[in-house]
């Protein structure tokens, strides 16, 4: 291992992380990206486990309006991304001579002054593989129940060496396996929701949806089953980190608009088909994870080969998350100490059958700090999914809607009062009238889990 001291600061690699220029953005010479890996990490950070639990919203809406609200949230994810995409550069969005590489840089220059959930995902799939082979050879009334705890720290191990991936602009390969893992358990989901309801003979469910006891049972139902898809589609907080990964020319706003529509043309595809076909084979009995939940408990091992490609595209989930962090952070900490040998200093290792990488004591430190925190809230939290409900409603309405349109209305000189500023302003509230209900179905849903 040698130390390669202050002048290898000079590297791609390292402007990659610490921009000498302070703004963030990485050098127009290490930007490769193009329309096809901004679609896998849209995809790997969209497209998450919860594809799965769509078809239990499905149920709760019922056949008009659970489709009709994947599409509408499609169609509004689309406009707060096209207006993000906006802002990437300042003054003009195509040409600007100030680059905004991070959601958090945006904010602040625009106004002025988050992937624990993949932790709890994870340890439910995990779980998943053993339950499906103990319920294969046990019957399907076998009290199949296993600890998560070990799970837990596995993908908390894994995490940690993963987590040493620089940044961004060298993720694209390992966005574009967890892409092809969620395509393929999306796929056997969709397979299997058709094969039960060819089984079946007939298609089930109704217009109104799964019933309730009252009126206000189905209204919370509903609330939660909007707050699920709603949630399932922005990636605000990660547009701009893959915008500036992007090469130029064409411009990073038209290239990352294209590769967004065509990210969410595909999200919502499958969206539609494992919602639907889930809903019709399933009807009121609709598992809240296909997979998991086990409306499925056959072929075994069909089972588990999802359940482990939803395990390996939930690393890649994580990383797209958690590097706007670990960028965030390790950039204000080398603002501070900015002669810090800590900070600055780089070491070459060699480890067997693996190519030679940087290492950088501080990103060391505080990713793996970092992802022994995340682990442990996961593990500690007995009711995490519901808390994640509740901090996704409360997130949902500020970071993907609020900040785009506000951002968007500064850079275009939109003045008050004028038609467009009149639309957005609509627009916002009404996504915000959409936040507040999911919120108030997240707490009730939280109140059940702790009291039932």
């Amino acid at each position: 291992m040698g130390h390669e001291g202050e002048e290898q600061q000079d590297t791609p690699l390292i402007r990659a992380s610490y921009d000498p220029s302070g703004d963030g953005s990485a050098e127009l010479s290490s930007r490769t990206g193009t329309v096809w890996t901004a679609m896998a990490h849209i995809i790997t950070g969209v497209i998450g486990a919860g594809v799965l639990s769509l078809a239990w919203s499905t149920a709760q809406l019922g056949w008009v309006a659970g489709p009709v609200g994947i599409i509408v949230f499609a169609a509004i994810t689309l406009l707060s991304t096209f207006l993000l995409c906006e802002c990437y550069r300042s003054p003009d969005p195509e040409c600007g001579s100030t680059r905004n590489p991070s959601f958090v840089q945006a904010v602040e220059f625009y106004l002025g002054e988050y992937p624990v959930r993949y932790l709890s995902k994870n340890q439910s799939e995990l779980q998943a593989i053993q339950k499906s082979n103990c319920y294969h050879k046990e019957g399907h009334k076998a009290a199949c129940e296993y600890g998560d705890n070990i799970y837990m720290l596995l993908f908390g191990g894994v995490q940690i060496f993963v987590s040493q991936i620089p940044d961004f602009h060298n993720m694209a390969w390992l966005s574009i396996i967890a892409a092809i893992m969620s395509f393929t358990y999306s796929f056997i989901g969709l397979a299997l929701g058709l094969a039960k309801l060819i089984e079946n003979g007939e298609i089930k469910g109704s217009i109104a949806g799964v019933p309730a006891d009252n009126v206000a049972d189905k209204l919370w139902l509903a609330f939660q089953a909007l707050g699920d898809i709603a949630f399932a589609y922005p990636y605000s907080t990660i547009l701009l980190e893959i915008q500036d990964t992007l090469k130029s020319p064409p411009p990073e706003s038209q290239t990352m608009k294209n590769a967004s529509t065509a990210a969410i043309f595909v999200t919502t595809f499958f969206y539609l088909c494992c919602g639907c076909f889930g809903y019709a084979a399933f009807g009121d009995s609709t598992p809240g994870n296909l997979l998991t939940g086990f409306g499925f408990y056959e072929p075994y091992w069909l089972v588990d080969f999802a359940n482990a490609c939803i395990v390996l595209h939930l690393v890649g989930g994580y990383q797209v998350f958690s590097h706007p962090v670990f960028a965030f952070a390790e950039r204000w900490f080398n603002e501070k100490f900015p002669n810090s040998g800590f900070m600055i200093s780089f070491y070459s290792i060699k480890l067997p059958l693996l190519p030679a990488f940087q290492l950088n004591p501080f990103r060391l430190c505080f990713r793996t700090a970092y992802v022994v925190c995340t682990t442990a809230v996961a593990m500690i939290f007995p009711y995490f999914n519901q808390v994640l409900g509740l901090l996704g409603a409360l997130n949902f309405w500020p970071l993907a809607i609020y900040f785009p349109v506000e951002m968007y209305l500064v850079r275009s000189n939109i003045g008050a009062w004028t038609r467009k500023w009149l639309l957005l302003q609509a627009f916002s509230i009404f996504c915000l009238l959409v936040s507040v209900v999911a919120l108030i179905g997240s707490m009730q849903g939280l109140i059940i889990a702790k009291w039932s």
